[in-house]
């Protein structure tokens, strides 16, 4: 059994912000050592019927996951959904029963059902809905697509037939957390912020002068001299044609 959940787990590599040794993202770099857990975002055992073994608390996400083991004796790990308790019996299927932590095609779930971890593109895994607290409301079905409400508000189409998760994922309230002390966003791999009006003006655009000075420009600039306001993006993403309602 120990060797079988072993193989989920993987020591995850440190990057520090850097590529090729290159600084490219700044306010990263230390952090503990972390390891990865190999999360089952396809949901694609099918007809097989997994029990909760645990519920696990994950660095690398915000939601705690559940290992889950098979009939088959294999073990995979899935988000665990808000409702989701130890000893309680999960499966994947085409048609199987709309309840907290089963996971089927959206074309068999009932509309106004609320789901987590759903795919865009059939096959390809789960991509939207994988954060704490997360829930997606599905509102119809129509030529061969589902339309979901996201936390945002926004309105998207997705195929009928990708899979999704039944439930809410739950550890909603990660972001009224309070850290604490620095220390502890060092451990998370979290290096300090600092303002560019603080800095000088070698380090930064907005840097320099005397006392408390501003920004002293006409729009607010990157480290690097570039716009950090307005639009900053031209490309079209090709996703943009499923969106029904903007978040706006």
């Amino acid at each position: 059994m120990m060797k079988n959940i072993k193989r989920l787990k993987t020591l995850l590599k440190k990057h520090s912000g850097r590529s090729r040794g290159v600084l490219t993202v700044r306010g990263q770099g230390g952090r503990h050592k972390r390891f990865y857990r190999e999360i089952d975002f396809k949901r694609n055992k099918f007809g097989v019927t997994g029990q909760v073994l645990g519920l696990e608390y994950d660095p690398n996400r915000n939601v705690e996951i559940a290992l889950v083991k098979y009939t088959d004796g294999d073990y995979r790990y899935i988000l665990a959904a808000k409702e989701l308790k130890v000893g309680d019996k999960v499966i994947s299927g085409e048609r199987v029963e709309v309840k907290t932590g089963n996971a089927l095609q959206i074309k068999n779930i009932p509309i106004g059902a609320l789901v987590h971890n759903v795919e865009l593109y059939p096959g390809r895994g789960g991509q939207i809905g994988r954060s704490a607290g997360v829930r997606l409301q599905l509102l119809a079905k129509e030529a061969g697509f589902a339309h979901l409400k996201l936390p945002s508000g926004e309105v998207r189409m997705v195929p009928l037939e990708a899979m999704a998760s039944i439930g809410a994922l739950g550890n909603e309230d990660v972001k009224q957390q309070v850290i604490g002390k620095a220390g502890r966003s060092r451990w998370m791999g979290i290096r300090p912020t600092v303002r560019g009006v603080a800095q000088d003006p070698d380090s930064h655009p907005h840097g320099g002068g005397e006392g408390r000075s501003g920004i002293g420009r006409k729009k607010p600039m990157t480290k690097y001299g570039r716009p950090a306001v307005g639009k900053t993006r031209n490309k079209k993403k090709y996703s943009n044609r499923f969106i029904i309602k903007r978040r706006k």
